[in-house]
């Protein structure tokens, strides 16, 4: 009896510490992954923390010539799987010197209603329909830790650098409203651009020009019904910082690091007719031959 006491208790204790050794964890908001054997004396590969169920990525090129970016659905990203798509690689890839994820791109090919290209993540908070989105009633946050790691010079500007956009709250016309006014796209304005600029954080927000605008009107997506109200946030340079964007009903919070909360409370937001997803990544704002930029993110997460 003891005998068979003691194996049992033998091997309980191996299996849970083969377990314990060669199983994945998230610690300080980074995902370790132990690839090594047990008999060497190796760090574990530290990765970002970014959980792509719920992301599809736009490249700046179109390898499959269907005439628009190519993109990659969240089955595909997920567990790790960007890691062998050859597409993918030259333009999202990991950098384990930092444990970041990193976004390159440059000018090529960009989306039909855009004259620039990125390396961007787009929400979908239904993998299988892109076309469900949320409302500001419903509201969603996005948190991120980035930076900008090199970007290029914009010669022959009272700008140094070109500029780029990081995150976004990007409108979108409802099922509803579609097949209520028979719209052939369902493009809606940008409701929430966070630009860097020259190492500045700036928040560009959709506002209406007339704010009597009302019904059908408010989906005309023109500049001469909407407009970008613009703040600066505070100076970040080439360093790591952190972002906070949450969306509730008719008020939109952003936060940079730190600092205090800027808050958003006005008529335009409450009578925003779209419904919203999030976008995160490397959105360059520049069409010019040599332009690229390199985008860092250590973790990224949503929440509704």
């Amino acid at each position: 009896m003891k005998a068979f006491l003691f194996i049992i208790i033998s091997t309980f204790l191996f299996v849970f510490y083969s377990c314990s050794k060669n199983e994945n964890s998230i610690t300080n908001g980074k995902i370790i992954v132990d690839k090594n054997d047990d008999d060497t004396d190796e760090e574990p590969i530290v990765y970002a923390e970014i959980n792509f169920s719920n992301w599809k990525v736009t490249l700046p090129v179109d390898e499959n010539n269907n005439g628009g970016p190519d993109e990659y659905q969240p089955d595909l990203l997920i567990d790790f799987g960007y890691q062998n798509l050859e597409s993918v690689k030259p333009y999202m890839y990991d950098d384990v010197s930092d444990s970041s994820l990193v976004f390159y791109t440059f000018p090529d090919v960009s989306t039909t209603n855009s004259s620039y290209s990125r390396t961007e993540l787009r929400e979908l908070i239904n993998p299988d329909n892109a076309r469900e989105n949320w409302t500001l009633l419903e509201g969603g946050e996005m948190v991120g830790r980035l930076k900008v790691d090199s970007i290029s010079e914009n010669n022959g500007s009272s700008e140094n650098y070109h500029k780029v956009i990081v995150m976004q709250i990007h409108g979108i016309i409802s099922e509803e409203d579609m097949n209520l006014h028979g719209f052939s796209s369902n493009n809606g304005p940008p409701l929430i651009k966070i630009y860097w600029k020259d190492g500045f954080v700036w928040c560009h927000k959709k506002s209406l020009i007339d704010e009597s605008t009302d019904g059908d009107d408010l989906l005309e997506t023109s500049n001469e019904t909407w407009t970008d109200i613009k703040v600066n946030l505070g100076y970040v340079g080439f360093e790591a910082f952190h972002f906070r964007i949450t969306a509730s009903n008719a008020r939109i919070e952003v936060q940079l690091n730190d600092e205090d909360t800027f808050v958003y409370e006005d008529v335009s937001l409450d009578k925003w007719p779209y419904e919203n997803y999030f976008k995160a990544g490397n959105y360059l704002g520049s069409t010019d031959e040599d332009a690229f930029s390199y985008i860092k993110y250590y973790n990224l997460n949503i929440t509704h």
